[in-house]
Formats: C-alpha cells, sequence, structure tokens
C-alpha cells in the first residue's frame, strides 16, 4: 500500500516537473474576440474603458492554477482577475475590465496591441518547477472618435447707450480627438430691440485641428429708443462631424449688455461769449426822471430861447 502510493506521489512530481504537453493533455489561453476575427479590435469607449472575455481550456487529466498578467497600452489600467484553478477537461472563461484611458489624449481611430499572459504554477496542487509553462494572447484596443466643441463668448467692457453698438469677441474650441467645423451657430437675445450681425457665420467655413481654436467677433447693436434693460446674449455652435455622424454635440455660453439711454444733446447751441472781449455796463443810482421834470425842463429851454430871440431883436 505504501508502496502503491509513493508511485503516485513520485508520478506527481515527475508530471509537474517536466513538461506534459502530449503526456496527460494540454491546456491553453485564448480571448473570445468580436466574430470570432482576431483582426477586430476591441473599442474604447468615451469614459477610457473596455470589457474583454478570455477563457483558459484545461484538457490536462489534472488540475490546474495559473496566474494572470496584462499589458495595457495608452496608460490604462488592468482589473481583471490574479490567480484561478482550472478543473481538469474544463474550459473556464473570464473578464477583463480596461480602464483609465484617457481617450481624449489620443488621435481618434489609434490602435495599440494588449497582452493577456497565463503562468502555470501548479498541477494537481503541487508546484511547478523552473522553467513553467506560459501561455500568452493578444489583441487591440481602438481609441473612439470624439466630437466635442467648447466656446467662449467674451463679456463686454461697460454698459453701451442706445443707438450705440458692442463687439463680442467668441472663441470656439475643439476638445475632441478629431478635425472638425462648426456645424450651425445660434444666436438668441432676450431684448427686441437690440440687433446682432452675422459675423459668426465665418467660424462654418473653418476647419478646425484637434486641440486647436478659432475666433470671431459678434457686433450686437441696440437702437435709438432702446429703454435701460440688461440684455443677454447667448451663442450656441454645433459640431458638424457629430452632426454628419448622427449624433450632437453642442457648446454654448452667454453674457449680458447692459444698455443705457442715449447721450442728451445741450439745450443751448449757441457760442459762448468770448471771455477776451468782456462788456461793459454802466449802471446808476439816481432815481428816474418823473413827467413833471421833463415838462419843466422843457418850459425852461422855450423861454431861454424866447429871451435870446428878444435881445437880439433889440
Amino acid at each position: 500500500m505504501k508502496f502503491g502510493l509513493g508511485i503516485g506521489i513520485s508520478l506527481l512530481l515527475l508530471a509537474s516537473a517536466m513538461p506534459v504537453q502530449g503526456q496527460l493533455g494540454s491546456w491553453d489561453l485564448g480571448i473570445e474576440y468580436h466574430d470570432d476575427n482576431e483582426d477586430i479590435p476591441f473599442n474604447v469607449d468615451k469614459e477610457g474603458g473596455s470589457t474583454i472575455q478570455f477563457f483558459v481550456d484545461n484538457e490536462e487529466v489534472l488540475d490546474i492554477e495559473v496566474e494572470f498578467e496584462y499589458e495595457i497600452p495608452f496608460s490604462g489600467e488592468a482589473d481583471g482577475p490574479e490567480s484561478e484553478t482550472i478543473s481538469a477537461g474544463t474550459n473556464k472563461s473570464f473578464t477583463l475590465s480596461v480602464t483609465g484611458i484617457d481617450v481624449w489624449s489620443f488621435a481618434a481611430d489609434s490602435k495599440k496591441e494588449f497582452t493577456i499572459t497565463a503562468n502555470l504554477v501548479s498541477r494537481a496542487g503541487l508546484p511547478i518547477g523552473l522553467p513553467g509553462e506560459s501561455r500568452e494572447a493578444t489583441g487591440d484596443l481602438k481609441i473612439p472618435t470624439i466630437y466635442s466643441m467648447e466656446i467662449d463668448l467674451a463679456d463686454p467692457v461697460g454698459p453701451i447707450n442706445a443707438g450705440s453698438d458692442v463687439i463680442l469677441r467668441v472663441t470656439v474650441s475643439n476638445r475632441g480627438n478629431v478635425q472638425d467645423k462648426i456645424g450651425e451657430v445660434e444666436v438668441t437675445d432676450n431684448c427686441p430691440l437690440l440687433t446682432t450681425d452675422n459675423g459668426l457665420d465665418v467660424l462654418m467655413t473653418r476647419d478646425i485641428g484637434a486641440g486647436q481654436t478659432t475666433e470671431a467677433d459678434l457686433v450686437a447693436t441696440a437702437s435709438e429708443s432702446h429703454p435701460r434693460r440688461n440684455c443677454k446674449i447667448e451663442v450656441t455652435v454645433s459640431s458638424n462631424g457629430a452632426m454628419n455622424s448622427g449624433g450632437s454635440a453642442l457648446a454654448s455660453d452667454e453674457t449680458t449688455v447692459v444698455v443705457e439711454p442715449p447721450l442728451e444733446d445741450p439745450d443751448d447751441t449757441t457760442e459762448p461769449d468770448d471771455p477776451s472781449d468782456p462788456v461793459e455796463v454802466v449802471s446808476s443810482s439816481l432815481p428816474a426822471p418823473g413827467i413833471a421834470s421833463l415838462l419843466c425842463a422843457l418850459a425852461v429851454a422855450l423861454f431861454a430861447s424866447n429871451r435870446r430871440r428878444s435881445l437880439a431883436g433889440d
């Protein structure tokens, strides 16, 4: 009995210390590719994650234990099993979750290879001698195409008067990972007597590279009869790439323009007097002569005139 047990242990030790391919069966590592086509990559979502199913197929007559290692491109992180035991004659599936990829930092449709490695550490509970067995499986991760716009509508430097205008600088940034352009521009405000021009239409003619910006000016004009009011202006732009892909990527920003009453013209439009040419004014404190004084003065004058004529006749 002890002799038979010793032979069994010796066989197990021998099996664990040497390759068993073709002797006790084989084991393998594989990835569940889309449509069983290893050339089809695994897409990374906009949150920087992807899910990969893989398996270990143990066709040996003994149970095996394997430890897993993962190599993830694009600075991603792997969340998968560290070690697993696979019973003899079974196939066991596992899930690898990839996270932490900054998809905004890589060009759209970029592809890089990931690797899953399974290292055999024991067979039937007995450690494997060196060198150990290992299996490797690879696939590709693909960065998605992301359309994203950001807009900044500059604030006015101060209020404007009715009958005048203000120039507002609009800056649009492509925050996606592929070249894009503006598909549509919409300008709205809450003041009926405030009008805006079409200066932002030029944005729809420009290609904007990933991470690049473009600028244009919007002119807002308040009519001469515009009352005092705070006018909110909002600008919304959409991604042309997202529209063509059947999606939507909008960005908007707003500002407030304060409209004051028009400047008033002076009431007196005559030119002021020249201070170098003063006007002299003479005044008197004597009372104005009355009617009786004037009659007496006339009588005296008439008497003096007649007397002169009489003397002349003598």
